[in-house]
């Protein structure tokens, strides 16, 4: 599997972003697929995760309220609404997929490059 994840900007705080990860394949809706992000200086940092049917979705809980995670098995695209954006979310963002839906980056099997996000003040 492949990822390609985009979106990313330069936006300011309370504002919005959506960020798209594009997978190849015809078995992306057998996996779960999370958004990690990592910030300068600091390790990376589970967001969100949403199981291969969308029945299960989890969040971290500095994001609960404000992203939302969804996916299109269609077009083989998972996605991240980001509202009320802080200066905090400023970080790379990452997909991932992998077999569960889970907050731990290493029971992940493929990872996507990254889309910068900054969040001005």
């Amino acid at each position: 599997v492949q990822l390609q994840a985009s979106g990313g900007g330069l936006v300011q705080a309370g504002g919005s972003l959506r960020l798209s990860c594009a997978a190849s394949g015809r078995t992306f809706s057998r996996y779960a697929m999370g958004w990690f992000r990592q910030a300068p200086g600091k390790e990376r940092e589970f967001v969100a995760a949403i199981s291969g049917g969308s029945g299960m979705i989890n969040y971290a809980d500095s994001v609960k309220g404000r992203f939302t995670i969804s996916r299109d098995n269609a077009k083989n695209t998972v996605y991240l609404q980001m509202n009320s954006l802080k200066p905090e979310d400023t970080a790379v963002y990452s997909c991932a997929a992998g077999s569960v839906v889970a907050e731990r980056p290493s029971l992940y099997d493929y990872w996507g490059q990254g889309t910068k996000v900054t969040v001005s003040s």
